[in-house]
């Protein structure tokens, strides 16, 4: 068996064992990372060792824990790295390279529309109609864009909404609201076959699947990192929140939104940000949770998005596509029918 896992942020780690009756035996790990003393690898492996197959992640890590040395220093990775690398290798995960990405980057469309093109190409995703996809959003309208389970009117301010023009959608993952504008968001999704975070827990999967970007961002001269759960930030403040929501027949959708640059004022207008979501920030003013991207770079956003594409392409490969008319006919159709109505914009009044 082999198992890989990059650590986002980190080192590669690999785990390359045997199976006996239901246990690891032959283990042995490798990989870019530092590790001292030079015998804690063999402990490692050791460790391993007559291991059982159903153990998680955590409970790998636990026993690798145990018996480290005193004063053992792992950089780059951990314990529960090599735990996941485990369990990717026993649910048969697959790489990033063993698919043929494709991106789509269109023409602006309708907030709406946004959301419903979502749940089709991860349908199509799952269903294996269509590829891995990477997917970068031009948006036509200003919008607030809350998740699946938040109530409508303690998020938005209906009237401020109506005032500033801002539709409000609702997307079909979780977390929080967020407030875009044309030009000033960067906005992107992945559609993956879920083979790709097998042996992952779901908060696992949010910085992997986002590895990448990072990388595109220190490309870019921006020193970012992932904030657990769901944040992308910097030492100059949060740059971008992801969301995700995995289908049963077998892919993950994974969006994120950036801020390029940010009319804070209008957003606070917009938005209900009570002091209990800002109280576990250490700030008191939503204004200093976003720091844009214009600020950071100094670029402009469309030379950011070219960036980050070229960056994704000579890290994964990406071939050009787009909407087929199947697709976009469908997701008009969920628009009319679900994404468009308000019954399911207000379904958390």
């Amino acid at each position: 068996m082999h198992g890989e896992y990059k650590v986002p942020g980190g080192k590669l780690v690999v785990v390359d064992f045997d199976l006996d009756d239901g246990r690891l035996t032959n283990a042995r790990v490798s990989g870019d990372f530092f590790l001292e003393p030079d015998e804690a690898l063999e402990v490692i492996g050791a460790a391993l060792d007559g291991m059982p197959v159903h153990l998680e992640a955590r409970d790998i890590a636990a026993r690798i824990d145990a018996r480290l040395p005193l004063g053992t220093v792992m950089l780059g990775f951990s314990a529960e790295a090599v735990g996941v690398a485990v369990r990717r290798a026993l649910t048969d995960a697959a790489d990033w390279r063993d698919y043929d990405w494709r991106l789509i980057h269109e023409e602006p469309q309708d907030p709406a529309l946004h959301m419903a093109v979502d749940e089709v190409l991860t349908e199509e995703v799952a269903a294996g109609r269509r590829p891995p996809t990477l997917r970068v959003w031009e948006w036509a309208a200003p919008a607030v864009v809350i998740g699946s389970f938040q109530s409508l009117r303690n998020e938005v301010d209906a009237e401020a909404a109506r005032r500033h023009g801002v539709t409000v959608v609702r997307r079909i993952s979780g977390g929080g609201a967020m407030f875009v504008e044309p030009g000033n968001t960067i906005t992107y999704s992945l559609y993956v076959p879920d083979a790709l975070v097998q042996g992952m827990s779901f908060a696992d999967s949010y910085a992997f699947l986002d590895d990448w970007v990072l990388g595109a961002l220190g490309e870019l001269g921006v020193r970012a990192w992932y904030q657990p759960l769901n944040d992308i930030t910097s030492d100059q403040g949060k740059i971008a929140g992801a969301a995700q929501k995995r289908l049963s027949a077998g892919a993950v959708l994974h969006h994120v939104t950036m801020s390029y640059d940010i009319d804070a004022d209008k957003m606070l207008d917009v938005l209900r940000i009570g002091r209990e979501k800002l109280s576990d920030k250490g700030i008191t003013s939503a204004k200093k949770r976003v720091d844009p991207l214009r600020r950071q770079t100094g670029l402009p956003r469309a030379e950011v998005i070219d960036r980050m594409i070229a960056y994704f392409r000579g890290r994964y490969g990406l071939t050009d596509d787009r909407l087929g008319a199947g697709e976009l006919r469908a997701a008009e159709k969920r628009v009319a029918g679900k994404f468009g109505t308000e019954e399911w914009t207000a379904r958390v009044p």
